[in-house]
C-alpha cells in the first residue's frame, strides 16, 4: 500500500477543499466553476457525456445545482432549449435546493421535478429531487413512494439509499441501540440484494452512523465513550469486517459517490478502535471528506475530521 499522505503542516491548501461535495469529480469541478459565472454550455455538454450512468448523473446535478444562482443558469438553459430534461433536471434540483434553505416553495419545487420525470421517464434524478424534498416536508408515505421511484429506475442509486437510511434510522429513538431495529435490517435487506461489487455493501455501516447520530441527540450520548460502545457490539463488529473486506475486494474508485462510504467506514473503525485500517481508508480520502459522519453527533466536522485523520496517520 501507498505511503501514507504529509503531515498536515505541509497540506494546508489541499486541506481548504475539505468538504467539497463535487468529490473527485475534476470534470464536475471545472464545469461548476464556468456554471456558476453563467456560462452553461459545459454543464450541458457534461451532462449529455454523463448519459444514463445515473449515479453519476445525480452526483452532477445535485453538486451543480447548488451553485449560487443555479436555478436563474438552470432557468436561462431552458429558455433557450424549452425540451431539454437536463436542463429541467438541473432547474428542477436548484428549485428543491432553494426550498431546503428555506428561500423557495417546496410546492413549486415539486412541480418542477414532475416537469422534469416527464421529460425522461427512464431517469430517477427527478426522483431524487422529489426524495430530498419529502425528506424535509412530506408523510412517511410520500418519502416511501419516491424512494420507490427511484429505486424502479436505479435499483442501486447511491443517494437515495443513504437517504432511506438516514429517514429509518430517526423512527423509535426510545428503543435505543436495538440491534433488531429496522434501518439496520432495511441496510442488510439493500446490501444482500446488490451485486457483489455495489457499493451499497457498505450500506450497513452508514446504518449504524446514522442511528448513533439519532440516539445521541435524543439521549446525550455525546463523549467519545459512548462512541465506541455503540461501535463494539457483535452485529457491529460483524458489520464493519464485512464492509471493510468488501474495500480491499473491490473499492469502486470509479464511483462517483465513494468517498462518502470511505469517510464513514473511516470513522467507523476509528470508533472500532482500529486506527491501523482507518489509516488506510485516510490515505483513500485524501482531501475528499464529507461533513456526514464527522459532524455526529453535534461537532465541528472541519476539526473532528482533521483530529481523526491525525490520530489514524500519527501525525498529531
Amino acid at each position: 500500500m501507498s505511503p501514507p499522505p504529509p503531515p498536515l503542516g505541509r497540506a494546508r491548501k489541499r486541506d481548504a477543499q475539505l468538504f467539497d461535495p463535487a468529490l473527485c469529480d475534476l470534470e464536475l469541478v471545472a464545469v461548476r466553476t464556468q456554471f456558476t459565472q453563467g456560462r452553461w454550455s459545459k454543464a450541458r455538454t457534461l451532462l449529455v457525456g454523463t448519459g444514463d450512468d445515473w449515479d453519476r448523473r445525480g452526483h452532477r446535478v445535485v453538486v451543480l445545482a447548488d451553485t449560487p444562482a443555479a436555478t436563474a443558469w438552470a432557468g436561462e438553459w431552458l429558455l433557450a432549449e424549452p425540451g431539454s430534461a437536463d436542463a429541467a433536471t438541473l432547474l428542477a434540483c436548484a428549485s428543491v435546493l432553494t426550498a431546503l434553505r428555506g428561500k423557495g416553495s417546496p410546492q413549486a419545487a415539486d412541480e418542477a421535478c414532475r416537469r422534469a420525470a416527464a421529460l425522461l421517464p427512464a431517469d430517477p434524478t427527478p426522483w431524487l429531487g422529489l426524495l430530498m424534498l419529502s425528506r424535509a416536508f412530506g408523510t412517511e408515505e410520500e418519502f416511501t413512494r419516491h424512494f420507490d421511484q427511484v429505486r424502479a429506475r436505479h435499483r442501486e442509486h447511491h443517494h437515495a439509499h443513504h437517504l432511506m437510511v438516514a429517514k429509518l434510522a430517526e423512527r423509535d429513538p426510545a428503543s435505543g441501540r436495538d440491534p433488531l431495529h429496522e434501518v439496520y435490517d432495511f441496510a442488510a435487506w439493500a446490501a444482500e440484494e446488490s451485486p457483489a461489487d455495489s457499493p451499497l455493501a457498505v450500506l450497513p455501516v452508514i446504518a449504524h452512523a446514522e442511528r448513533y447520530r439519532v440516539l445521541s441527540a435524543a439521549h446525550g450520548h455525546t463523549t467519545p465513550e459512548a462512541a465506541v460502545e455503540h461501535w463494539t457490539g457483535r452485529r457491529a463488529r460483524q458489520v464493519l469486517r464485512s464492509a471493510f473486506d468488501w474495500w480491499l475486494e473491490w473499492e469502486r474508485e470509479d464511483h462517483p459517490r465513494n468517498r462518502v462510504d470511505l469517510n464513514f467506514l473511516a470513522h467507523a473503525k476509528l470508533c472500532e478502535g482500529r486506527p491501523a485500517e482507518a489509516a488506510a481508508l485516510f490515505h483513500r480520502i485524501g482531501s475528499h471528506a464529507t461533513r456526514a459522519p464527522w459532524s455526529y453527533p453535534d461537532r465541528d466536522p472541519h476539526k473532528a475530521f482533521l483530529a481523526a485523520r491525525n490520530a489514524a496517520l500519527g501525525t498529531a
